[in-house]
């Protein structure tokens, strides 16, 4: 559809949700004059200063500066982007929600029905694990639930439920009215080999995983038993469900901020974990599911909290590939702490044996990541032991090494002093004075600085995109690590916007607004910059520099996580993806010169 005709739609769907009932139904309003008025959502206050009027369509809080429309709300309290605003919106009053492109309405409404069909399909499986769970026939799941002290109350909150074996939810579903096909898109079920339905999940305790939306999108299986198979299995990823993009609880922590604002989310390695903590009182946890944690679930948290505390569990020396990947995290806009935990205990022993008070108290130490690196580093040696101290002493200035700022180093240096019971001045000298790693290659020279085009680059590709312009359809916006944060949202805005079958320049207001001066940087490109050959050649030459660029990052990411690796297998392996990024590295050259 017309980009004029889907800004009609908008207007009739603020039109037909009337502002007052529609926040009305979120939080309680109170009438005074022409306004409502009530405690606003969207920060703490015990007098009411958040301003709703009717009449006009906007609401507005004195205390916290927040204002908006109707969509803006569902926005921000719903903790959803601007399309799915509008779908609530639209549900809300009856509206189905137009395609964006009438070229690709038919496929785009057969890509919806297929996930409607698919999300009740997940509903009715939850039901049926939940019912298998209290059902008489599962007393090895609740042996298991006992042993972990998880209360009844709490086992019916999380939605918990169990597979009895592999044949009993397929032929429930079927019983239904699903297909075969929708079982297995679902990733409810799969196939042997001779092609028979059985569930994926077989014999497991089932925790199904419920997106910011409350949709079931996934379970979780934790085996039961001595058993060969994996300890814990999640459904593979579908239409439905992405474990890179999503974290098991944040349904419930979406309704602990809705009470109030979080000051930080606690984010844990696994399901019971969570259960765990939230029956003790921990409300703001999460989990991201067995994987490490990505960017798209930092920026996910990122909509409940800027701070993140990392609470694995207190084997500090066996964390440091965790801790390695945090560090990429940290360019996000997220405070990201590190939680220590008493050696050899994780979050749900904490609780168990030390209480509530004893897990309160290791959230109050959180510390930044690269002072757990070095409480991690001293775990792993006997100081009392000369050899081990100076181990110790050498991997702990590697850390320091690390510091962004001299007074960080300083700090950081007196700490280990103390500890190795060595002069500051000896560490200092050790540390001016150590020489470059050997192991690695050096980096292969930059290519191009930031202020020598790499911002230009960016936007040029970006509008390129935006725009749709041919000879950038195929490009992929995900290979590029852009550096500025609107640039980052606006490359995501594309590429889901991609998906529905047209790119609509004019949602990028809904995302940034019309006074953002790097988002007006990029539309400025519009028009005969974007045009003919020349156009073409630069962008593809815009292309290769961001390329290059990203592959000269991900060397520097090799190159420091080979100088701490704890094995020589680790490290070669290391090494070997330095070679094959250089590699690439010297292709892409090679085509910028012919």
């Amino acid at each position: 559809m017309s980009e004029g005709t889907y800004a009609e739609f908008v207007s009739l769907l603020k039109e037909k949700n009337d502002l007052a009932e529609v926040i009305g139904s979120y939080i309680k309003l109170e009438r005074r004059g022409y306004n409502y008025w009530a405690c606003c959502p969207f920060h703490h206050e015990k007098t009411p200063s958040f301003s709703v009027n009717a009449a006009d369509k906007y609401y507005h809080c004195f205390g916290c500066g927040v204002s908006g429309d109707v969509i803006s709300f569902v926005k921000e309290y719903e903790n959803v982007d601007f399309r799915q605003a509008v779908e609530i919106l639209a549900k809300r009053v009856g509206l189905e929600v137009p395609s964006f492109d009438n070229r690709s309405a038919e496929e785009a409404q057969k890509k919806k029905a297929l996930k409607d069909r698919l999300l009740a399909l997940m509903r009715d499986t939850a039901r049926f694990y939940l019912n298998n769970l209290w059902s008489g026939k599962a007393e090895v799941h609740l042996e298991y639930l006992g042993k972990r002290k998880v209360l009844p109350a709490t086992m019916k909150k999380f939605g918990l439920g169990a597979s009895l074996d592999f044949q009993g939810l397929p032929k429930y579903l079927l019983a239904k009215g699903y297909s075969p096909e929708e079982c297995v898109e679902s990733g409810a079920c799969a196939r042997t080999e001779e092609g028979r339905l059985f569930d994926s999940l077989g014999g497991r305790l089932i925790i199904p995983i419920i997106n910011n939306l409350d949709e079931v999108i996934a379970f979780g299986g934790r085996a039961l038993g001595k058993t060969d198979r994996a300890k814990y299995k999640n459904t593979r990823d579908t239409l439905l469900f992405d474990k890179r993009k999503n974290l098991y609880n944040i349904n419930l922590v979406k309704k602990e901020k809705r009470v109030g604002a979080l000051p930080y989310l606690i984010m844990l390695e696994g399901y019971m974990d969570v259960i765990s903590l939230y029956q003790a009182g921990f409300r703001n946890v999460v989990a991201s599911m067995g994987t490490s944690l990505t960017k798209e679930q930092v920026r996910l948290c990122k909509r409940y909290s800027d701070t993140v505390l990392i609470s694995y569990d207190g084997d500090a020396a066996g964390q440091s590939a965790n801790l390695r990947g945090l560090k990429l995290l940290e360019g996000e806009g997220v405070n990201i702490r590190v939680v220590p935990l008493p050696e050899g205990l994780d979050p749900d022993d904490v609780i168990v044996k030390r209480g509530a008070e004893a897990y309160q108290s290791c959230l109050g130490a959180a510390m930044p990541l690269i002072d757990y690196r070095l409480l991690a580093t001293k775990r792993k040696f006997d100081v009392g032991d000369p050899y081990e101290k100076r181990e110790y002493i050498r991997e702990a200035l590697a850390i320091v090494g690390e510091a962004e700022t001299a007074t960080e180093r300083e700090e950081l240096l007196k700490r280990i002093s103390r500890e190795a019971d060595v002069s500051y001045s000896s560490l200092l000298r050790d540390l001016e004075s150590a020489p470059q790693k050997s192991e690695a290659p050096p980096p292969p020279p930059r290519v191009r600085e930031e202020g020598d085009g790499g911002r230009k680059a960016e936007r040029f590709v970006l509008a390129a995109c935006l725009f749709e312009k041919p000879y950038a359809r195929a490009c992929n916006l995900y290979e590029f690590g852009f550096r500025d944060e609107t640039l980052s949202r606006l490359a995501e805005f594309i590429m889901d916007e991609r998906e529905t079958g047209k790119v609509r320049p004019s949602g990028v207001f809904d995302l940034f607004g019309s006074e953002n001066a790097e988002l007006n940087e990029v539309l400025e490109l519009n028009g005969g910059a974007l045009e003919g050959e020349v156009a073409e050649r630069y962008f593809r030459d815009c292309v290769k520099l961001l390329k290059l660029r990203e592959l000269e990052a991900q060397i520097g990411v090799c190159r420091a996580a080979s100088v701490e690796a704890e094995t020589a297998e680790e490290r070669d392996g290391y090494l070997m993806r330095i070679k094959e990024l250089t590699k690439k590295i010297s292709v892409l050259k090679k085509q910028e010169e012919s």
